[in-house]
């Protein structure tokens, strides 16, 4: 049992390092093609947090784990919601900008109500589901791109900052100094190491997190989609809630908002969009709540509620309170209670 349990650790701490070089790599190599620092956010970082999600979901599904697949998206994103943003509500409430939250905000629910229906009527998530959630994935990159390239005065401000914070830094050294800091910066080379190195270490992190999981899942006699949803979900959240706390210490609340939502976006459509075409599953019926697929009466509505309540009242007064942050924990508290009692 004691050598599960490590492997699973390791496999966290691979993941975790692996997401954070492969994004290093990949935001170096997009600079060098000079990709507006703006786009790099909303896609490239954004996807990049997405990817332990990603390829522990998707290693799950192909390995025949449909309930880690199912589990992991889902008790991702009430972790995200939950606990991650919630704490930093609880802790600093902050005001928040509707038009930043708007697009994810109605993206977001267009695809959770296909995944609801999906999961009430069929019971079963379909190669063809898994497309169409894809497909939303595609129009929201498509559609955020689209309004980047809409705002190049703030691009190019932020380029213009970052210009003449290079030049001041730039006077303060020696010539020679300069020269090596240049071509430290102008390595390819180490991106690209760090974009490969990082996505080996995601790839052999998912394996061994769902490998051990459901050996450690097998061993306590507890189901593998309770597994996902908790332990599996709080671990693949790793990245978000690292980034979540460094908003906070910076005295940025709101952007860890931002980051959760979009997130939770990617959870949704790539991460289980991605598991359902390699490898379609049926709903998880591993327990009963009042006579009921827990799924249905628990999982899935905590999912909308937790959604729900963190993004309407920051819609419409646009700022967050406290009181949203400690019940938000509360319900987490809650669910991950009656996770392990049912």
């Amino acid at each position: 049992m004691l050598v599960p349990v490590l492997l699973f650790i390791l496999g966290l701490i691979l993941l975790i390092k692996g997401g954070d070089w492969f994004v290093d790599g990949a935001t170096g190599i997009a600079h060098r093609f000079h990709v507006p620092e703006l786009l790099i956010g909303a896609t490239v970082v954004s996807i990049g947090t997405t990817l332990p999600e990603v390829m522990v979901s998707a290693t799950s599904a192909v390995s025949g784990h449909g309930e880690i697949a199912y589990g992991n998206a889902i008790g991702s994103i009430i972790c995200n919601t939950a606990l991650i943003a919630a704490l930093t509500i609880a802790i600093r409430p902050s005001r928040v900008d509707r038009n930043t939250l708007k697009t994810p905000v109605i993206f977001f629910f267009a695809a959770a109500i296909f995944y609801v229906a999906t999961a009430y009527i069929a019971g079963h998530f379909s190669r063809i589901s898994g497309i169409v959630l894809l497909a939303v994935f595609v129009i929201y990159v498509t559609v955020t791109v689209l309004q980047v390239r809409k705002m190049p005065q703030a691009a190019n401000t932020a380029a213009s900052g970052s210009s003449e914070e290079a030049v001041l830094q730039a006077a303060e050294l020696s010539p020679s100094e300069a020269g090596e800091a240049s071509e430290e910066e102008g390595s390819m080379l180490k991106d690209i190491i760090l974009l490969v190195v990082g996505a080996v270490l995601i790839a052999v992190g998912a394996n061994l997190l769902v490998d051990n999981g459901t050996l450690i899942a097998q061993a306590l006699g507890v189901p593998e989609s309770v597994i996902a949803l908790t332990f599996v979900a709080l671990g693949t959240s790793l990245p978000e809630l690292v980034t979540a706390i460094t908003s906070l210490v910076k005295g940025h609340g709101a952007l860890s908002l931002g980051n959760v939502i979009g997130a939770n976006l990617f959870n949704l459509v790539l991460v289980s969009g991605l598991s359902v075409t390699l490898a379609p599953f049926d709903i998880p019926q591993n327990a009963m709540l009042a006579g009921h697929n827990a799924s249905l009466v628990l999982d899935i509505p905590v999912m909308m509620f937790v959604m729900l309540f963190l993004t309407v009242p920051a819609l419409v007064r646009e700022k967050l309170s406290r009181t949203q942050g400690i019940v938000l924990l509360a319900v987490y508290a809650a669910f991950c209670t009656i996770q392990f009692v049912i």
